[in-house]
């Protein structure tokens, strides 16, 4: 049996009239539910009856006084009950019966049979809902679970971020925090990233170019890089992120600055369109994007969007 039970009222009358005609003597039936494992203590006293007072007593008050015994135990008793149906269910040799009751025991057998069948689907289907429900909330649990840590680390970048405006007289390691702050920025909206990437010499070991972050958006490699400068990024800072971005077939880029583009970089980013996707970003936006709890990937796409369709590589997106 799939799962144990207390008998309900159906099943317990049914197991009260088959049980003694499976066995010949009020003895068999003592034997029956020994053999089940039900305890001592409830088929002593009918168990006495049998042997000094057999005519006090018949088949049917047995198995009525034991069955109520051992469903009055609950759980105590599951194994027995869970035995003594098993028991009745697989019963075959109904030629033991006596034979005017062998025709009426294969049928209430069948009966039985039938009731704890529909009994297990029941509990089969309640246990696939159970299931699904503790999974659909198990994964309502996740998903709160996972807003409220995003949060948590999208206020702490919020403040990072901030943080970094009052640092004047550190630009060097203002520029390199600002780098983790945004890496940080893309792992909490799932943006696949590898930071800070260094190509150096196999022989010599010596750093050839390094990259401030690759990012991958709408399947396709990003190239990223950061700038903080007290004035617009030129051609000068510029024209190194271009020879990164066209020695690699395949890939696109994303350049984020503090303080705007020179008129010069973004002649150059309009032209290079027809050759590749390239977009700029202002730190400004980030900083509206996280006050308003933007989206970063819809951000990035439209900005992608922007310069690959409408050909405009400085789509600003403030709200």
């Amino acid at each position: 049996m799939a799962e144990a039970f207390h008998y309900p009222p159906e099943l317990f009358n049914l197991l009260v009239d088959t049980i003694p005609l499976l066995c010949r003597s009020k003895k068999d039936v003592v034997l029956f539910f020994r053999g089940a494992g039900v305890a001592p203590e409830d088929i002593t006293e009918v168990a006495n009856l049998v042997l000094h007072s057999p005519n006090t007593i018949n088949k049917y008050d047995i198995v009525r006084t034991v069955l109520t015994n051992v469903n009055a135990r609950g759980d105590s008793a599951l194994r027995v009950r869970r035995e003594i149906l098993k028991r009745v269910v697989e019963f075959e040799s109904f030629e033991t019966c006596w034979e005017n009751d062998q025709l009426k025991a294969k049928g209430l057998v069948a009966s039985i049979r039938e009731v704890v069948h529909k009994k297990d689907s029941f509990t089969r289907m309640k246990k696939e809902r159970d299931a699904e429900r503790n999974e659909r909330l198990a994964k309502q649990y996740a998903e709160r679970n996972a807003i409220i840590e995003k949060q948590k680390m999208l206020d702490d970048i919020k403040n990072r971020l901030s943080a970094l405006f009052t640092m004047d007289d550190k630009p060097h390691q203002r520029g390199k925090l600002l780098e983790l702050v945004l890496n940080d920025l893309f792992q909490a909206y799932g943006i696949l990233m590898r930071q800070d990437f260094r190509r150096q010499d196999h022989n010599t070991g010596v750093v050839l170019e390094q990259i401030d972050g690759v990012i991958e958006l709408n399947g396709q490699i990003h190239l990223v890089e950061m700038k903080w400068l007290n004035s617009p990024v030129g051609m000068a800072e510029f024209t190194p992120h271009l020879y990164r971005l066209f020695s690699r077939t395949d890939a696109h880029g994303i350049f984020i600055a503090t303080n705007g583009y020179t008129d010069a970089v973004m002649t150059e980013c309009r032209n290079i369109l027809n050759k590749k996707t390239m977009f700029l970003c202002s730190l400004h936006e980030f900083v509206m994007l996280l006050q308003r709890q933007g989206d970063l990937v819809e951000f990035l796409k439209r900005k992608s969007a922007a310069a690959s369709i409408d050909k405009n590589p400085f789509l600003e997106i403030l709200f």
